[in-house]
């Protein structure tokens, strides 16, 4: 290893058992520590020359500069198909319209759903779960051998357990960067098998050597809270806590960038929000994403008009990058239906007028926004007067021991201070209620904003709404309820939660990422009557007869009502014929008694199981 990277050297030498395991896990040549305790098997830091092309993070900083002179955000399509040579050709189809149209791509490659989970504590979810969700460690490696991102600069997601693990695979392979989420982890703390903190501490090592080797990375998400019910001001407060981290790990600002969401609804409210954003972030750039919880009409053609509004705020607001979206309703696109969807959104750059609109309510709601973040920030820091924007500055976060700032961020989560309502991390406090206005800004149930911030600097919604009253449990019967597999999408799986309550159930909620055979054991131990499961990844038929197959062997299968949901299948055909199947021969291929496809009616199932309890 030529230059010295301190940060990194000593992250590999504490983690070396992971890595190894790592190593074993995905078959690839990992580094190692010699016989003298010297790291050997790193390379050289970005930039680096790898299959011809001189690699470097500042690729993508040249990008999003460029967009903001040209005044059209630079598309960052993505697509990463399970294998290598898969992953290639359908790229072929982007890098042919990118081509014609004369314009250069961020690729995001997405990720096999197995690198969100340690390698070395969860093994055996791992092996259950390859072969859905994107691309291997392996195939990374490989993919950039073939030409990716020869010309199109790169980066892989790395969200989960061990991301500090999977930036280095990334560094090795040729990644121009990748995104981390460190504080919020996605879907708050939902995605791998760790608690909140190993996940925060690790997202902290990845950060320190994506600093030391020149990566860039998507620091923070708006839209994966948006996602889970969160409102724009608590997705600020967060993004600013992951700056803090990123500024103590040395990351340059310039290859730094925020994800967030436009929803398209209101044009103003999009333009203040990323407007409030722009004033108080760290961070260079700005990587918007349509919103994809608003049920598009699920036809490739038809819902490029749902996208094209979002587009266009996109380009209105001056994102440095905008992620095109293709076939909604399938997992992963072809590189057809993306090659298209971005030639759509091109047209839709070309061809609006770029315009300054300075209407009262974009200040308005702007400050609105800010105000909310920094009353959040104040309260998770554990500052008696309310923080000013211009008091966040590289100093303010450096003032902070690496350890304390990392403490503060784990206690927010775990106060309610840091709160979405369908937070994915089994350890945090879960307690405020949001509304999406007729406005479509989302804003807090009045007496359900976060725990010890204020309420009167807290947005409260406008239309007549009231929390619902708790649930309460009428029923004797319990209901477990988990995803299995690697599997941390549990949208679907809390809004059957909430239907289930409503009918007086106890449910108990296993969330993300469980074996099978853990759901049957802990329905054991807890007598539930009913159990649901869900795995949006395609493995359904894999997985779910191993949760039939362990309470066969608990004898409680005869006692207990097995209910199913997610895909069957990645691809929207296969999944289609899996309907049919069910449709015609039933469901015991499944080991359940009912599975519930993408669309279905929550409350239908709630009355199922009422329907079942009575035999």
């Amino acid at each position: 290893m030529a230059s010295s990277r301190p940060k990194t050297e000593k992250i590999i030498k504490e983690e070396i058992e992971r890595i190894k395991a790592y190593e074993k896990a995905f078959d690839v040549k990992m580094p190692y520590i010699d016989e003298n305790g010297d790291v050997q098997g790193l390379p050289e830091a970005y930039p680096r020359e790898i299959n011809g092309v001189k690699r470097s993070g500042y690729r993508l900083t040249e990008l999003g500069r460029q967009a903001i002179e040209t005044g059209k955000p630079v598309q960052n399509p993505i697509l990463g198909r399970n294998s290598a040579q898969e992953t290639f050709e359908e790229s072929q189809h982007m890098y042919d319209i990118a081509e014609k149209l004369g314009i250069s791509l961020f690729q995001f490659v997405h990720s096999e759903a197995t690198r969100h989970i340690d390698p070395l504590d969860g093994l055996e979810l791992i092996e259950q779960s390859r072969g859905k969700g994107g691309i291997t460690p392996k195939g990374e490696r490989e993919f950039v051998k073939m030409g990716g991102g020869a010309k199109h600069p790169l980066r892989i997601n790395a969200t989960g357990d061990t991301t500090h693990l999977n930036v280095i695979n990334a560094l090795i392979a040729g990644f121009d960067g990748t995104d981390l989420g460190p504080v919020i982890h996605v879907h708050f703390g939902g995605r791998g098998i760790h608690d909140f903190r190993t996940k925060v501490a690790n997202g902290y090592k990845a950060l320190q050597i994506c600093a030391e080797n020149n990566m860039f990375v998507q620091l923070d998400t708006h839209k994966h809270i948006n996602n889970i019910m969160g409102t724009d001001g608590m997705a600020l407060a967060m993004c600013l806590l992951s700056e803090g981290l990123a500024i103590k790990a040395g990351l340059d600002r310039a290859l730094s960038a925020i994800q967030m969401n436009v929803g398209g609804i209101n044009v103003l409210a999009d333009l203040a929000l990323i407007k409030a954003y722009r004033e108080i972030i760290w961070s260079e750039f700005i990587v918007a994403v349509p919103e994809t919880f608003q049920n598009p009409p699920a036809d490739l053609i038809a819902e490029q008009a749902h996208f094209a509004r979002m587009a266009m705020t996109a380009k209105l607001a001056g994102a440095n990058f905008y992620r095109p979206k293709a076939a909604e309703n399938v997992g992963i696109p072809t590189g057809n239906s993306m090659a298209k969807a971005i030639w759509a959104t091109q047209d839709v750059f070309n061809n609006t007028y770029r315009m300054e609109i300075n209407d009262p309510f974009i200040n308005a709601r702007k400050e609105e926004i800010k105000t909310e973040a920094l009353a959040i920030l104040t309260a998770a820091l554990e500052r008696d007067t309310l923080l000013q924007p211009e008091e966040i500055t590289e100093e303010f976060w450096k003032s902070f021991d690496d350890k304390e700032l990392i403490d503060l961020i784990v206690e927010a989560g775990r106060k309610g201070i840091l709160d979405a309502p369908r937070a994915g991390g089994w350890d945090l406090k879960r307690f405020v209620k949001t509304n999406r206005d007729s406005d479509g800004i989302r804003r807090y149930l009045e007496g359900y904003t976060p725990c010890d911030v204020p309420q009167k600097h807290m947005p409260i919604t406008k239309d007549n709404v009231k929390a619902e009253k708790e649930y309460v449990v009428t029923k004797k019967e319990k209901v477990l309820l988990a995803t299995v597999g690697a599997d941390a999408h549990v949208v679907g799986i809390n809004m059957v939660k909430e239907a289930i309550q409503k009918a007086g159930y106890e449910v108990i909620f296993l969330r993300g990422m469980n074996l099978p055979e853990t759901v049957a054991e802990v329905a054991a131990e807890t007598k539930a009557s009913v159990v649901g499961v869900s795995n949006l990844l395609g493995m359904g038929s894999t997985l779910f007869p191993r949760v039939d197959k362990r309470l066969r062997e608990l004898k409680l299968r005869d006692d207990v009502v097995l209910l199913a949901g997610g895909r069957l299948a990645e691809k929207e055909e296969e999944h289609a014929s899996y309907e049919e199947k069910i449709a015609n021969e039933g469901t015991n291929f499944l080991g359940v008694d009912a599975f519930f496809g993408p669309g279905s009616d929550v409350t239908k199932c709630a009355e199922w199981i009422e329907e079942q309890l009575k035999k």
